[in-house]
């Protein structure tokens, strides 16, 4: 079945990217395709300017930009896909990864963990584990007579 190529890409319920703010490039695939691979161009880079765009409030931006510094160039996210042998499906499986990447450096950070000290059961078994753990080791030693 084939599918439709994406003309917004939907991030999550809230954000879709238009199609008038992505770039696609399209060219020779180095995978799977016998002799059509030498013809066809099925390798496809999908870009966005995630810097440039209005799309985001400043705040999310912000905090994109900073998860994605090592994968932006001059503020432009691209992702490639080919893996398929068809440009259509490799259009797609771009898009899908442009909206993972995007929406895992939109979300909000993870609370933060409380630290608090072991109950008084959890400390018993551990050091039982290890007394027990000991006495194993022990039990190998041979007699030292």
């Amino acid at each position: 079945m084939l599918g439709r190529v994406p003309d917004d890409v939907q991030v999550n319920e809230r954000l879709v990217i238009p199609a008038a703010e992505l770039s696609w490039r399209f060219s020779r695939s180095s995978g799977p395709g016998g002799q059509g691979v030498n013809t066809t161009d099925s390798r496809v880079e999908l870009s966005w300017d995630l810097a440039g765009s209005d799309l985001l409030p400043a705040s999310l931006r912000d905090r994109a930009i900073e998860r994605l510094g090592s994968r932006l160039v001059n503020g432009v996210l691209t992702v490639v896909a080919s893996e398929h042998r068809s440009q259509l499906r490799n259009r797609e499986a771009a898009a899908a990864r442009l909206a993972g990447i995007v929406a895992g450096a939109i979300a909000p950070p993870p609370r933060v963990r409380r630290a608090t000290r072991p109950s008084r059961g959890a400390v018993e078994r551990r050091i039982a584990d290890k007394k027990r753990r000991g006495q194993i080791k022990r039990g190998r030693r041979g007699d030292m007579d």
